[in-house]
């Protein structure tokens, strides 16, 4: 029976990040994965979502082709032809990933995996059972949409968001229950489309997780901006299918009407049906328990990704898979969560990183902050794009950074900056000192910074 170093239950993002590390670490690695190699994130989460988002940003900029006198007599959009787009882009993906594995000789076995011991796997394959048998065992299983009894979810009428990557068509009307990332990007998506959206949100602001009430607000005027309407602080109290209609009861007795619904809230962690009460792993409420360097309480089992909890993002969880591959090698490394960013790509972006103003204050840190609107900005008012602004927190008795938030045009991109700002203990006046080019949008943050240092230029002192 062939023994590896390396066993990864699971091919999404940490896992098939991890086997590659460990394979070029000089292990010999085995993959095992039930459904497509990238999991979650590339077949079912941010690549279709991402790829769906840039048809409805293509056909945004043809809808405002005239501002930048350009004139379109008549453009339509092709349903069947956007989630062909799509389609094309997951496939492409996935092949790359099988090709990057193989290349690196990583044995793929395709089926289910069940932990028997501790250096045992049993894998029900479409040609029969498979016994593995490994030194290290990495659990990367991740997530899949809560299917919550309550919203009567079927598929047809009322959708998670894997159903909602399989619509063939563009609703009339959308009703979204959840103003998270998941919530916001498929109401970002249908509303260039011509969908009326609705999204209820039962916490007092959109984007809960975003300790910043001034930017979250913010948020929602764009969203409402957009023709988006959204209710928060409203809960689903019942939904009723009729007539191929669906019909939605908020507790402020208010009744929507809709021809779907989009339940984006909450995520199961894929933790049971895999064997941990086989060699007794500790878990807590569903979430694999670990240490800071991603082991669990069992010696040479360790989990990376959703299945260990905290935010649910596929860049952490590529990052877990390459630290758990160099410690097993013996180069043992921790996880650094401070400097963990994440983003929603609505129109405009929105991206965070480290701490806010109102988390650091309850830490007890005393901060200075710098905010610039992206008015101020030259490549912005050139694109049309000026929404949002930027934000940036630091520590007042040294100029440290220790946070960032933005909302504007590429966030996505321009929180990378300030992510290693905090990864590196950079000052406001490392920023400042820094020159950017001109004219990029990366310039409001240098301006952003140089507000707390009472040197900004492009936006009225007061």
């Amino acid at each position: 029976m062939e023994k590896f170093d390396v066993i990864f239950l699971g091919a999404g993002s940490g896992g098939y990040v991890g086997a590659i590390r460990s394979a070029d670490l000089g292990k010999k690695v085995c993959i095992i994965e039930e459904r497509d190699l990238g999991g979650t994130c590339l077949n079912r989460g941010c690549i279709p979502t991402k790829a769906l988002l840039k048809s409805a940003d293509v056909y945004n900029t043809i809808k405002e082709a005239k501002v930048f006198g350009i004139n379109v007599d008549s453009f339509s959009y092709d349903p069947a032809g956007i989630f062909n787009w799509k389609e094309n882009v997951i496939k492409r993906l996935v092949s790359g990933i099988e090709f990057l594995l193989k290349s690196r000789r990583v044995v793929i076995i395709k089926g289910r995996g069940k932990i028997i011991d501790n250096e045992t796997l049993e894998v029900e394959t479409p040609q029969g059972k498979e016994i593995v048998k490994g030194e290290n065992i990495v659990i990367a299983t991740g997530s899949e949409p809560a299917r919550i009894p309550a919203f009567k979810i079927d598929g047809i009428n009322v959708l998670t968001s894997d159903d909602a990557l399989n619509l063939r068509e563009i609703p009339k009307d959308i009703l979204i229950v959840g103003a998270g990332a998941i919530g916001i990007e498929f109401a970002t998506f249908y509303s260039a489309f011509g969908s009326k959206v609705t999204i209820v949100e039962m916490m007092p602001q959109v984007v809960p997780t975003l300790r910043d009430k001034k930017i979250a607000s913010l948020i929602q005027k764009i969203l409402s901006k957009e023709g988006i309407d959204v209710k928060v602080g409203a809960k689903i109290e019942s939904i009723e299918v009729k007539d191929s209609k669906v019909y939605s009861t908020l507790s402020t007795g208010e009744i929507l009407e809709s021809e779907k619904v989009l339940v984006s809230i909450g995520r199961k962690l894929n933790s049971d049906n895999i064997g941990l009460e086989n060699i007794g792993v500790e878990t807590d409420k569903g979430r694999i328990v670990v240490d800071e360097y991603l082991r669990t309480n069992v010696r040479n089992i360790y989990a990376i990704g959703d299945v260990i909890g905290g935010l649910l993002l596929a860049h952490k969880a590529m990052k877990e898979g390459e630290v758990v591959a160099e410690t097993i090698a013996g180069d043992e490394k921790k996880m650094d969560y401070r400097v963990l960013p994440w983003a929603i790509f609505s129109s405009p972006e929105i991206a965070v990183v480290g701490l806010t103003e109102e988390e650091a204050k309850e830490q007890g840190i005393d901060v200075v902050t710098g905010e610039v609107p992206f008015t101020a900005n030259g490549k912005a008012v050139s694109m049309n794009a000026t929404d949002g602004l930027v934000k940036v927190v630091a520590r007042k008795e040294d100029n440290v950074i220790v946070g960032a938030q933005i909302v504007g045009p590429e966030a996505s991109i321009m929180i990378s900056e300030l992510s290693l700002a905090i990864k590196k203990n950079l000052t406001l006046n490392d920023i400042s000192d820094t020159i950017h080019t001109h004219p990029t949008l990366p310039e409001t943050t240098a301006e952003a910074v140089k507000v707390p240092l009472g040197s900004v230029v492009h936006i009225v002192k007061r």
